[in-house]
């Protein structure tokens, strides 16, 4: 065979297909048996075989599906004669590929120079293959056979394709060429397995040409560093840098725990969660060695490496108990990290009480994991889980250097965890508190139908100041508030407090809304003296907007400290701003407040809002108040449709500020529901209101009450005869309650007080206050009115 080959060079190709059946045949392969391609091609490879049957490692590869296999082959000439090779199968796509190399004689070497020869051959850093002007392998040295994977002989004289068919070898044929073509330096690094290792290697790759004196190229030296250590701890820096910059960037602790996760899968593990003990839920923090036997942790999230969609053994929020023998109960009671094999005893003990999770980890393939404890500041918040199992671009088990970068990970985690879990606590207590210190539920009211809403800040604004009442007043009169402490948090919440109770307050003695606000801009100055702020930005300071509306008269008196102005909607869908001068912001102090009186039709709407409304999404108020107007003006809208359109602009998001929203629909009681008498300053008179009451009431057919109506309407108006002056105004309002009011022109209010045995007065207000369920006095400009309410059928 040497003979008749001597001379010509190439590679002989030939393929085979699933049936053995000759598909491909090159020129190099009938020089090397003689048959040309039409002769050969669709006929059994096995006629080939000098020998048959095949030799046991041949049959042996083929029925295994072997990936590449080189050896020994007798193959028969076309003149009969016998041909021994030694050639390489690839198998792939059903298919099999030998090659062998022809016209090289396996035995020839240059006359090298023993010192250079030794030296080439036995480098111990560098993996150096050489490649002749035709880019075909020629040799190795010794650390570059394992890496080759395969012996001088059997690849001498094949390109690097017939030698490896990994993908990335397209670069290292191309570092090959580029290198022979321009006779300069490549150099490249690949991510790829080599020598047939399952594991994969990076490498640094120099492509040297090779040149004679004269500067002609005869070959190429390839040149590899195996740097798989330093390119994993690039990678494990690039992780920390990434974790520093990406954990904890939301005071939201299930956001924190998925930012540990993105930062980790699929660049460290192939599946990860973050469990935290069920102790936390009830506020106990555990400390070092308060953690021991079984564990009971709650999942807080878990995240798959990208493109699966695989079964868990629990969803986020899942509870689960882990034995003492358990990784994640070892971690957290050492309070170190713990790294298991599929194989190691205890991971099979534990594997082996609990069935579906170890089929769960089986079928994926997971051969190694990690548990890490999360702790800060010397508490024990939970555990971080880190699987791996084998991919195409990694197959290494976990390791020492893995569980320090999964600790150090863990480590910041467990801080900006704790962070979160702090602040969720905290801002949890200042909702609640602010929550409680709001109306629970709308009071018992005719003159208008409210429905309210109430949304906190987001997350890093924190808990807000921002309120709403609906208060009764004398007369079938209600008063509508909403306001907004400057500032928050838990001061801002209990400052809220303590103004809505000065509202409440105030109204009870039926102050107007000018003078109401006056009130409580005096109380803001007081607090803000008696609470001087610690540092800039503590000031306390308020907005309010304080509306009363009479459903008798219909009219709606407003005034507004520094407060949005509310928006009015007309049954017909109409919608404007109230026609309202805004006073300054409550704690300014010395500037008056300017009260308006606004007619409203019947079934008109009043939305009183804080600013958090419409200060979204650009701080752009005038576009977030214009906005508001145009979602509310619609003819008969439902009162909770209003309240979805204001919040339609928030878009589904936390709001930047608190936002509280109250929005009424205005009634009014008709003339059939109202009489009025004018009393002449005359003692007579009295008999005369007392049988205007008891007719009326004939007519509302409450004959029950005319016994207490005529008694509270003849004191009252006996004491305004005696004590004050004209004109004299009984008036019944016929709503929830009976109300007896009379009016008169003076400005001095009556007081409750005990009469003595001997004193013939005193004593009519003690037979009012207890005939009726309510009873005080409200002022006016011309004077006063004092108004009792008796409960009705």
């Amino acid at each position: 065979m040497t003979e008749r080959l001597s001379g010509e060079t190439g590679t002989a190709e030939v393929v085979v297909d699933a049936r053995g059946f000759v598909t491909h045949w090159n020129g190099p392969a009938e020089r090397l048996l003689g048959y040309p391609a039409d002769e050969i091609v669709g006929r059994p490879a096995c006629g080939l075989l000098f020998e048959r049957p095949a030799p046991e490692e041949v049959r042996r590869a083929a029925a295994e599906n072997t990936e590449r296999w080189s050896g020994p082959l007798a193959l028969r000439h076309r003149d009969g004669g016998r041909v021994d090779v030694v050639a390489i199968a690839h198998h792939g796509s059903g298919k099999w590929r030998f090659v062998c190399p022809i016209g090289r004689d396996g035995d020839a070497r240059p006359e090298d120079d023993d010192l250079a020869r030794w030296a080439f051959d036995q480098l111990p850093a560098c993996s150096v293959s050489l490649y002749d002007a035709e880019l075909k392998y020629r040799r190795s040295n010794q650390a570059m056979r394992p890496v080759v994977g395969l012996p001088d002989e059997t690849v001498r004289g094949l390109d690097i394709h017939d030698i490896t068919t990994q993908p990335q070898t397209i670069n290292l044929a191309d570092g090959l060429r580029r290198a022979l073509e321009t006779g300069e330096p490549v150099h490249l690094e690949s991510f790829q397995r080599t020598g047939g290792e399952r594991r994969i290697h990076a490498w640094s790759v120099d492509f040297a040409p090779l040149k004679d004196p004269e500067g002609e190229v005869h070959g190429v030296a390839l040149i590899a560093h195996d740097i798989t250590e330093q390119f994993w701890a690039r990678k494990r820096l690039v992780l920390l840098n990434d974790a520093a910059s990406r954990i904890g960037s939301t005071l939201d602790l299930t956001r924190t725990a998925e930012e540990l996760l993105e930062v980790t899968v699929p660049e460290f593990a192939d599946f990860a969660s973050v469990d935290l003990l069920t102790a936390l839920d009830s506020d106990i923090e555990l400390g070092d060695g308060e953690l021991s036997g079984t564990v009971t942790l709650r999942r807080v999230t878990h995240r798959f490496a990208p493109g699966t969609l695989l079964p868990t053994v629990l969803g986020p929020g899942g509870v689960d108990s882990y034995p003492e023998f358990s990784p994640p109960a070892r971690a957290l009671a050492s309070g170190a990290g713990v790294l298991r094999n599929a194989e190691d005893l205890e991971f099979v003990e534990w594997m082996r009480q609990d069935a579906r999770r170890a089929a769960i980890i089986q079928g994926q393939g997971y051969h190694s994991m990690m548990a890490v404890p999360l702790r800060a500041r010397g508490v024990t918040l939970g555990v971080a889980v880190f699987y791996r199992r084998s991919r195409q671009d990694r197959m290494e088990r976990f390791g020492r250097d893995d569980l320090l970068l999964a600790e150090e990970l863990a480590a910041r985690a467990a801080v900006a965890i704790d962070n979160a879990r702090r602040y969720t606590r905290e801002r949890e207590a200042a909702l609640s508190l602010q929550r409680s210190l709001l109306p629970q539920r709308m009071p018992e009211q005719g003159a208008v139908e409210a429905v309210s809403r109430y949304v906190p800040a987001g997350a890093r604004s924190g808990i807000g100041g921002d309120w709403f009442d609906v208060i009764p007043l004398s007369g079938a009169r209600v008063a509508l508030v909403v306001g907004d402490v400057v500032g928050h948090g838990v001061r801002a919440s209990a400052t809220m407090g303590r103004l809505r109770t000065a509202v409440r307050t105030l109204s009870d003695v039926d102050l107007p809304p000018d003078e109401l606000l006056t009130s409580l801009d005096d109380l803001v100055l007081r607090l803000a003296a008696e609470n001087a702020p610690a540092s800039e930005g503590d000031e306390i300071g308020a907005t309010c907007c304080y509306v009363v509306y009479d459903p008798v008269s219909r009219k709606c008196t407003m005034a507004s400290a520094g407060h949005p102005l509310p928006i009015i909607v007309s049954p017909d869908g109409a919608a404007a701003a109230a026609a309202v001068s805004v006073g300054p912001p409550l704690g300014i102090g010395g500037l008056p407040f300017e009260a308006a009186d606004v007619d409203l039709d019947e079934g008109s709407l009043l939305a009183l809002f804080s600013n958090g409304l419409i200060d979204v999404p650009d701080h752009d108020v005038d576009a977030g108040y214009e906005r508001l107007r145009r979602a509310l003006a619609r003819p008969g809208i439902s009162l909770d449709q209003a309240c979805d359109a204001a919040f339609g602009g928030l878009a589904g998001t936390r709001p930047k500020d608190d936002v509280a929203l109250l929005i009424a629909r205005t009634r009014a009681l008709g003339a059939e529901r109202v009489a009025t008498w004018s009393i002449p300053s005359d003692p007579t008179a009295v008999a005369l209101a007392r049988k205007g009451v008891s007719r009326r009431l004939s007519e509302w057919d409450l004959d029950d009450l005319t016994y207490s109506a005529e008694l509270i309407a003849s004191e009252l108006v006996t004491n305004a005869i005696r004590y004050a002056s004209d004109p004299i105004t009984l008036r019944l309002i016929y709503d929830r309650v009976l109300i007896c009011e009379v009016s008169d022109a003076s400005s001095t209010a009556p007081h409750l007080r005990r009469a003595r045995d001997w004193e013939e007065g005193g004593r009519g207000l003690m037979l009012v206050a207890q005939m009726a369920h309510r009873w005080g006095t409200r002022h006016s400009l011309t004077g006063k009115t004092i108004w009792a309410e008796i409960l009705a059928p």
